[in-house]
């Protein structure tokens, strides 16, 4: 073979190598999510759908309309919300605290918020005050690390004076301050009563624990929270 035709068959392999690589797909690794400026783990009340239920829904959007430019992210936790209280909240707690310990690891700047209602305001009690196993309900709390990245908690109609004799502000110096739990007139399920009972059926469907979805407590929670952020 003659110099010159080598050179043209070079040419040619040269030219259909450069073709092949430029109508190769071209794949880049997708980017990791973005951590929010702050999220909400909220936890749902008994037998709601799946999500963060009417009052966390609420709270969530008045505290977005008050946080101006940052992101605000948001985990429903994801366990039964059933009427068996003790082992359902007892599986929130434990989801609960999973979901902040991931967020304590690969978001750390991220300014987490817990919150719930009606049973799920319990749930957040077993992952914040409840140091041992009362009324069936089995506690998995948050390491002081942990509690650190918690920038502030809202509940609403918590049922932690009948099971630990006071409300979530009063029972914790790790949350006391950052913590706003509001309880509506005549709610049974917060309000003072048998000490180491949980609620009953009737009582978590009475008309004043159903009021939260338009007794406007919701965005005065929201108010409190905004202001921790």
């Amino acid at each position: 073979m003659n110099a010159h035709r080598f050179a043209r068959l070079l040419g040619t392999a040269a030219v259909t190598s450069w073709a092949a690589l430029l109508s190769a797909p071209i794949l880049i690794a997708p980017a990791a999510a973005a951590c929010p400026d702050a999220e909400v783990t909220f936890a749902r009340g008994t037998d709601e759908a799946p999500g963060a239920g009417g009052v966390g829904q609420q709270f969530i959007d008045a505290l977005r309309s008050q946080v101006g430019g940052r992101s605000l992210g948001v985990y429903p936790v994801n366990y039964p919300a059933g009427d068996d209280l003790a082992p359902s909240a007892s599986a929130g707690a434990n989801d609960a605290h999973a979901h902040v310990r991931s967020m304590v690891a690969t978001c750390p700047n991220t300014k987490l918020v817990l919150g719930g209602y009606s049973q799920g305001a319990g749930v957040i009690d077993l992952t914040t005050i409840a140091r041992a196993p009362v009324a069936g309900l089995v506690p998995d709390i948050l390491t002081a690390d942990e509690a650190d990245h918690v920038a502030a908690v809202a509940t609403f109609g918590n049922p932690s004076g009948r099971f630990l004799g006071a409300p979530l502000t009063e029972l914790s110096p790790w949350y006391g301050a950052k913590a706003v739990d509001l309880c509506a007139p005549g709610d049974p399920v917060c309000a003072p009563g048998a000490l180491l009972t949980l609620p009953t059926h009737d009582e978590l469907f009475s008309p004043e624990h159903l009021s939260y979805l338009h007794n406007g407590m919701p965005s005065q929670a929201a108010t409190f929270v905004a202001g921790r952020l």
